[in-house]
């Protein structure tokens, strides 16, 4: 019998991360070595306790039944203590957080709740995909303007949009170009929604992922936010817990109500082991996810001053577990796809082409920093031999 997907199959690609990771495991089948800087899948592991918690747990039979689909009281009031001791934000844990299947799931699940036909969702570019996507599926019409730390051109490029829009995602610290922005940053810009009525998804997803002195602010540090936001949280990041699928939405009451209401037709919410662990993590362990960015940033200083030993000099960003670099002037032809697919070939090491994240993208890479510093050296005296070898006179393939 022949199978017809939907019409909206037909729009959607194959997924970038898919494609890489089986790319990968096919070297690595064959025994080649790959070095992954492709997908953001934290290497380390969760902590001890979070482990030792759910094995405590899971033995209470009462645990294995469907959880409460919008998160135990316990954790949802976890979740509201956090952000006041991070943030100075006071949440109300019951009708102002609902805990998420990870953001992705929330994410998808809020445009449906949201968008539809005829609505205009913009996504600054370039995109981690689900931003992208999830309004696609919902049926929204797409509108694109550059990603950018400025709030005035951010709203200067809004207001010369062919139309008004109904929503407007955020991502910072930024994925994949790990922009970062302060406070006087979401001050303006919900000055502007608040005023032009457009609602604000913002992902917080590596919120706790800076470096330096530089810490990420929410966007619900911000009066009246709530009025026009809700932010998305999530344990996989700062806690390393990615496949654990531990995430929260914060922020307006009726858009939280909206959340929960279409993810009751969805799911039956997070097994009781896993919420009881996040409990513990955000309630004893912030010193993990503390020294958890440490780690990434030791790694982005081995990769970034490694590369610039061969002449590839990029910017040192202030958060988030990527680094984004412009292809080196004399591959920029090859376009980014096939920069990295000649980093695979010759160089063994995984990146993703910037062109996977919209046509913003061509001319970078992304390399994620899932791999220890040794592994991190090694990459970069692959990719080092690479790179000598135009420097001494090997034509690149245009």
């Amino acid at each position: 019998m022949p199978i017809t997907p939907s019409d909206r199959m037909k729009e959607l690609p194959d997924y970038l991360f898919g494609k890489l990771n089986a790319e990968k495991q096919r070297r690595r089948s064959a025994g080649i070595d790959v070095i992954d800087f492709g997908m953001g899948n934290p290497d380390m592991p969760a902590s001890r306790e979070a482990v030792e918690k759910i094995h405590e747990v899971i033995e209470d039979d009462k645990a294995h039944r469907y959880a409460r689909p919008t998160g135990i009281p316990h954790l949802l009031l976890a979740a509201a203590d956090h952000y006041l001791e991070l943030y100075n934000v006071e949440l109300d844990a019951e009708n102002e957080i609902v805990t998420t299947i990870g953001s992705k799931e929330g994410l998808s699940h809020l445009a449906l709740a949201l968008l539809g036909p005829g609505d205009i969702c913009v996504v600054p570019e370039p995109y981690f995909p689900i931003h992208k996507w999830s309004a696609v599926i919902a049926g929204a019409e797409l509108r694109h303007v550059p990603i950018t730390n400025d709030a005035s051109e951010l709203i200067n490029n809004l207001e010369n949009l062919d139309c008004k829009p109904k929503v407007l995602f955020l991502n910072f610290p930024h994925n994949p170009t790990s922009t970062t922005v302060d406070l006087p940053f979401f001050e303006e810009i919900v000055d502007w929604c608040s005023k032009n009525s457009v609602f604000i998804i913002h992902d917080f997803a590596y919120k706790d992922i800076t470096f330096g002195e530089y810490k990420a602010p929410s966007i619900l540090q911000v009066d009246k936010a709530r009025e026009v936001a809700v932010e998305f949280f999530t344990m996989s990041k700062s806690y390393n817990m990615a496949g654990w699928r531990c995430g929260f939405c914060l922020g307006n009451p009726e858009v939280i109500h909206l959340l929960a209401k279409i993810k009751s037709f969805f799911d039956y919410g997070l097994f009781t082991p896993i919420q009881v662990a996040a409990i513990h993590e955000l309630r004893h362990n912030r010193e993990q996810a503390e020294q958890i960015a440490k780690k990434y940033e030791k790694r982005r200083e081995v990769l970034v001053e490694g590369l610039a030993r061969y002449g590839w000099e990029i910017p040192y960003s202030r958060g988030a577990m990527y680094v984004w670099a412009e292809i080196p002037e004399a591959f920029r032809p090859m376009g980014s796809l096939a920069f990295a697919e000649l980093l695979l070939d010759e160089a063994e090491v995984l990146v993703s082409p910037g062109i996977g994240f919209g046509p913003a993208g061509e001319g970078f890479i992304r390399m994620s920093l899932v791999e220890n510093t040794q592994r991190i050296r090694q990459a970069v005296r692959q990719i080092g031999r690479v790179l000598s070898k135009e420097l001494s006179g090997s034509k690149v393939a245009h």
